[in-house]
């Protein structure tokens, strides 16, 4: 069997990686603290901090793919923004030491970062050169790589992916969104001008493929459709892609409200943002199947 290994696998991303490998003929396995329902894979439980007996699986597998991590869709207080990093780096960790004494490891380690480490400039288009940003969520992306590098066993490629705002049919923001525009209140959030960097929820799944299958992807990516919109941009086409012609507008300081008090959310979230594009993969000749955002909410919008 050739085994993929997805650590924190069981949300809608890893799940709908986990969909995607398998009719490409691997077998995924997901390691996570809570157990899907429906159960579609195999399962394996995980405290996100320690090595447990799924260290066997990693021998002569195929690939890992690090996912785990406390969602950011929260409000940031003290114990969220701890509970944000150790997450991302004791998981990583953990993983890493599982690593050790296998006699045969996975061919590549695919770990997930974020585009959100070049923070949050108001008009620049960032590649993977570009300088990191300020703020927690830069802080928790170098840490996170960081953790990376220095657990992943010498001799083991490695892949980075720093990505930005997956939109997918089943999960993530975009149902939420919908609901949004089937209300009329899918107008741009504050000033509208900030980036909305963006990828497919099929491009990212091709992506990590890619990722397994070919040897010449090593370091860091950035995973991101090669087209990023601003906010007003992207709530416009979305009301369009779904017949709806009012969009109330939200200002910042009802946003801010909102969100904290019936979203229980950040607002940054959606007050701030960053347009990214990869030099990398465009290199590399990486083909996006919905580099376009209309092509792309067309094809999820689909009955």
């Amino acid at each position: 069997m050739k085994r993929v290994i997805i650590f924190g696998g069981t949300g809608f991303l890893g799940q709908s990686l986990a969909r995607h490998l398998r009719i490409r003929g691997y077998t995924p396995i997901l390691v996570a603290r809570n157990k899907p329902k429906p159960l579609a894979y195999s399962f394996e439980p995980w405290d996100a901090r320690t090595v447990g007996d799924w260290k066997e699986l990693l021998e002569g597998a195929e690939a890992i793919v690090n996912l785990a991590g406390k969602s950011v869709n929260c409000i940031k207080t003290p114990d969220n923004c701890d509970l944000i990093l150790r997450s991302r780096v004791d998981s990583t960790y953990a993983i890493g030491a599982a690593l050790q004494g296998i006699e045969k490891p996975p061919k590549v380690w695919i770990q997930m970062s974020t585009a959100h480490i070049y923070g949050d400039p108001p008009s620049e288009i960032c590649t993977e050169e570009s300088t990191f940003g300020y703020g927690l969520a830069p802080f928790v992306g170098k840490a996170w790589e960081k953790a990376f590098f220095q657990a992943k066993p010498e001799g083991q490629r490695g892949v980075v992916l720093r990505t930005s705002f997956v939109i997918g049919r089943n999960g993530g923001a975009l149902p939420s969104l919908k609901q949004l525009v089937k209300l009329g209140l899918g107008g741009k959030v504050g000033h509208g001008e900030q980036g909305i960097s963006w990828i497919h929820e099929f491009d990212f799944n091709e992506l990590v493929y890619q990722s397994i299958l070919n040897s010449s992807y090593s370091g860091v990516y950035i995973a991101s459709a090669p087209f990023p919109v601003s906010n007003a941009v992207f709530m416009s086409t979305l009301r369009k892609k779904m017949g709806q012609s009012i969009g109330l507008s939200s200002p910042a300081w009802l946003t801010r409200f909102g969100a904290k008090w019936i979203m229980t959310t950040d607002p940054e979230l959606v007050l701030y943002g960053r347009y990214v594009r990869s030099e990398r993969l465009r290199k590399a000749s990486f083909s996006f199947k919905f580099p376009i955002l209309e092509k792309a909410l067309a094809d999820l919008l689909a009955t």
